[in-house]
């Protein structure tokens, strides 16, 4: 896409890779487009979009991954900075609100790190079993009329590099 997402006038090229990563191209001279800015996504990107979607006044662009995320990177500010002197001043609720999701975090923080050494404890016991999570499998088994073959659609919704297919019988290609 191409949007003036810095706001100086001039479109930028805006350009989502295969690779997941978000590029965008300033046109600062007329002879190569100078790379101004790349954030790295964890899969690829299917489309990418330059627009005003969240706020107004402030610029966005959406990126849709392959497995139907939505992205978004903003021109918003997103802390504030205080000046000097100032204080952030917080009502008695919200304090209250902050201090219990914080002993909330820390109990949880506990619980984690219990689990871990009685997951850590069970794995290195003789008697330990491995257990492979149950996947929700969709699976059809078609007979093509046409040229007297079966078609086997298999939908997991997992990285290919977990899928094993066996069969105990011969195929012939």
């Amino acid at each position: 896409d191409s949007f003036d997402i810095l706001g100086d006038g001039v479109k930028e090229l805006l350009v989502g890779r295969d690779d997941g990563v978000l590029e965008i191209y300033n046109f600062e001279s007329a002879d190569d487009p100078a790379l101004r800015y790349d954030h790295a996504l964890s899969e690829s990107i299917a489309s990418i979009q330059g627009g005003c979607v969240g706020k107004d006044g402030y610029d966005e662009i959406l990126a849709s991954t392959y497995s139907g995320w939505l992205t978004g990177l903003t021109t918003e500010p997103v802390h504030r900075e205080g000046g000097s002197g100032e204080e952030l001043k917080l009502s008695q609720e919200m304090q209250n609100k902050i201090s219990s999701l914080r002993n909330e975090l820390e109990h949880l923080q506990i619980k984690v790190l219990q689990e871990r050494e009685k997951y850590q404890q069970s794995s290195q016991s003789t008697t330990a079993v491995s257990s492979v999570p149950a996947f929700s499998v969709n699976d059809k088994f078609i007979l093509n009329k046409d040229d007297a073959s079966y078609s086997l659609i298999l939908e997991v919704q997992t990285a290919i590099d977990n899928v094993l297919v066996q069969v105990s019988v011969i195929l012939f290609l």
